[in-house]
C-alpha cells in the first residue's frame, strides 16, 4: 500500500492484461489454430470470472468487483453502449482510412500478420478471432478496468482516462505502425475509455475493441479480406472518397457525443435513485 496508486494501478492494469495475452500466445503457438481459440474461449471464461471477484482469495474480492465493473445493464444503457461501441470502430477504421489519405500507407509497416496470407480460410480466421476476442476482453479489463476504475474514484474520470490512454498507447509502442497513427489512435483509446466511464461497464468497449480488432486483423494488418489501395491526396487530389471518409469521420464523433451525454445523463439518474 505505499506503493503510490497510479505506479500500483499501472502494474496491476499492465499485469491482469498480460496474464491472458500470454496464455494465447502459449496456445497460438503450440495448438492448431482452431483448437487454440475453443480453449482460449473456455479459458477467458474462468478470466472473466476470476477476475470480476470469484473464488479465492476473499481479501480481494471486493477490489475485484469494482474494478470489473457492472456486468448487469438497463436496457437503455445496453442500447447506447451498443451504439457508442459501433461508432468507436467505424471511426478508428475510418480515420486510418483519412490518416493514409494525408500520408501514404505502408503495407511493410502495417501487414505485421501477413503470413496468415497464405493459410486456409478456416486457420486465418482461427487466428484472427483469437487474437481479437484475448485482446479485447483482457486488455479492456485490465486498462479499462483494473488500471483506470481506481484511478477515476481517486483522481475523477479525465485523468484517469488520459492516464489509461497513454499507458495503452505506450504498451503498444513496440508495434512500427503505432507512431504513423498516433493521433487516431489516441482518440479512440481515450473514446473507449470514457466509454467505459459512462457506462460504468467494460462490456459495450469489449465488445468495440474485439469487432475493430477484427477488422484490424483481416484488413490493415493482413491481405484476407482485401487492403487499402488509395494513394494521398497530393498525389490524387482532393476526389469523392476524400469526402465521404472526412464526413464519417466528423459524423461518427459528434454521434459519439450525443451518445456520450445521454449515458452520462442516465448514470447521474441512477446515481440519484
Amino acid at each position: 500500500m505505499k506503493i503510490p496508486l497510479v505506479i500500483r494501478s499501472i502494474l496491476i492494469g499492465f499485469g491482469v492484461s498480460t496474464i491472458g495475452v500470454s496464455i494465447w500466445a502459449v496456445l497460438v503457438m503450440n495448438i492448431p489454430g482452431s483448437w487454440s481459440v475453443l480453449l482460449m474461449a473456455i479459458i477467458l471464461i474462468f478470466y472473466w470470472m476470476y477476475f470480476s471477484g470469484k473464488w479465492a482469495p476473499s481479501n480481494t474480492q471486493e477490489f475485484r468487483r469494482i474494478c470489473i465493473r457492472r456486468i448487469k445493464l438497463k436496457r437503455s444503457v445496453w442500447v447506447l453502449g451498443l451504439c457508442a461501441a459501433f461508432l468507436i470502430a467505424l471511426l478508428l477504421n475510418t480515420g486510418l482510412m483519412l490518416t493514409f489519405r494525408i500520408v501514404e500507407f505502408q503495407p511493410e509497416v502495417f501487414k505485421n500478420l501477413s503470413l496468415i496470407n497464405d493459410l486456409s480460410p478456416l486457420l486465418s480466421w482461427s487466428i484472427i478471432i483469437g487474437v481479437s476476442m484475448t485482446a479485447g476482453v483482457c486488455e479492456e479489463i485490465g486498462y479499462r478496468g483494473y488500471l483506470q476504475k481506481p484511478l477515476e474514484l481517486k483522481y475523477g474520470p479525465v485523468v484517469a482516462i488520459f492516464i489509461s490512454t497513454i499507458i495503452f498507447l505506450v504498451i503498444h509502442i513496440h508495434q512500427a505502425w503505432l507512431i504513423s497513427i498516433l493521433v487516431p489512435a489516441f482518440i479512440i483509446s481515450f473514446m473507449i475509455g470514457y466509454l467505459a466511464y459512462a457506462t460504468n461497464s467494460l462490456l459495450p468497449g469489449i465488445i468495440a475493441h474485439v469487432s475493430w480488432d477484427i477488422v484490424m486483423s483481416s484488413y490493415w494488418w493482413s491481405d484476407v479480406i482485401g487492403t487499402f489501395e488509395y494513394k494521398p491526396i497530393s498525389m490524387t487530389g482532393i476526389d469523392s472518397h476524400f469526402f465521404i471518409i472526412v464526413s464519417v469521420v466528423l459524423l461518427s464523433i459528434l454521434l459519439f457525443i450525443v451518445v456520450i451525454r445521454k449515458l452520462l445523463k442516465l448514470k447521474m439518474q441512477n446515481s440519484v435513485e
